[in-house]
This record gives C-alpha cells, sequence and structure tokens, in this order.
C-alpha cells in the first residue's frame, strides 16, 4: 500500500510540473525573452550620444545609460557588465523653421514628435539565448512591442558582436 501511495503521489507531482512548466520551445509568458517594461528612471540616466536615422527612419535619437552603462563605456569595459541599461529615444527629425529664418537656409533640423523609445538590458542570465542583452520597444502610447516584432531585434544586434552587440559609440 505505501509503495502505491508514493507511486501515486509521484505522479501527480510529476503532472503538477509539467502544467506549470512552459512547453518546450516556447517562451515562458510570465518571464519573457525581452523587455516588457520600461525601466524606471531611465529620464535621469546620462547622455550618452545621439544619433541621426536617415532613410525611411527619418529620426533622430538621445541615447541615454545608466550609472552602470555610462561607467562601462568611459572604461572602454566589454563585455558590459550585468545591470547596464541603455535607452534610445526617437524622435522624428524636422526641420526648425525658426532657426532658419536666423540663419537664412535650411541648416538647423531639431526633435519632432516623438516615434519611440528602445532599451537594452543587460542580464546574461535572463537575457542569456540573445547575447545576454534583453531588448525593449515601445511606442509613444507606452506599450511594449509584441512578441512577433521583439524576435527581430537580436538578429540585427548579433552582427556587432566586437562591441557586444551595441551599436553606440560613447561620445565623450
Amino acid at each position: 500500500m505505501r509503495r502505491f501511495t508514493f507511486l501515486l503521489v509521484a505522479v501527480a507531482m510529476a503532472g503538477v510540473i509539467a502544467l506549470i512548466g512552459p512547453a518546450p520551445g516556447h517562451a515562458d509568458e510570465t518571464n519573457p525573452p525581452y523587455v516588457t517594461e520600461i525601466p524606471h528612471g531611465y529620464r535621469d540616466f546620462r547622455w550618452i550620444s545621439s544619433a541621426h536615422e536617415a532613410g525611411n527612419l527619418n529620426s533622430l535619437g538621445a541615447v541615454l545609460g545608466n550609472d552602470v552603462a555610462v561607467k562601462a563605456y568611459r572604461e572602454g569595459k566589454l563585455p558590459y557588465p550585468d545591470g547596464t541599461i541603455i535607452a534610445a529615444l526617437h524622435y522624428r527629425y524636422v526641420p526648425s523653421e525658426e532657426n532658419n529664418k536666423v540663419f537664412g537656409q535650411a541648416q538647423s533640423f531639431v526633435p519632432g514628435a516623438p516615434t519611440n523609445i528602445q532599451f537594452m538590458v543587460k542580464d546574461s542570465t535572463r537575457y542569456a539565448a540573445t547575447g545576454g542583452w534583453g531588448f525593449g520597444h515601445f511606442g509613444t502610447d507606452g506599450k511594449p512591442g509584441d512578441a512577433a516584432f521583439m524576435k527581430t531585434c537580436f538578429p540585427c544586434h548579433e552582427n556587432t558582436k566586437a562591441s557586444d552587440l551595441v551599436f553606440t559609440r560613447y561620445a565623450p
């Protein structure tokens, strides 16, 4: 009788574990492989660099980093340590009519309407499958990109292995 009870309990526990764990090949929805919440305090991060992306994007970006990121950038430390957070705030690239009146020609461009905010969060354990980085993309409504969209980040960043998957260089 004891063996039967032990076997019954073991089978029941195995069933519970199978129901709780994610299916093989599927992300655990409670711990997705990308950033789903905007990191707290990112507006207080320090400036790292600026970016202009032409073409279809036509945007200006301010690249900011938390203290861990800025220290790593300044020291040239690669790979970036866990805890590094890099934020990219993107805006439409528009001419400044006010400035151009002063200059007498179209030469001044400024940020226009915001387009998105992107984040890279370094956690080599949680994001091991994507080179140790969690990628996040948030629209102007503050909502994260969906899983299909987020799957496009790592393959693009993977082309920058020499700089630990980071495109932006520090502008002292």
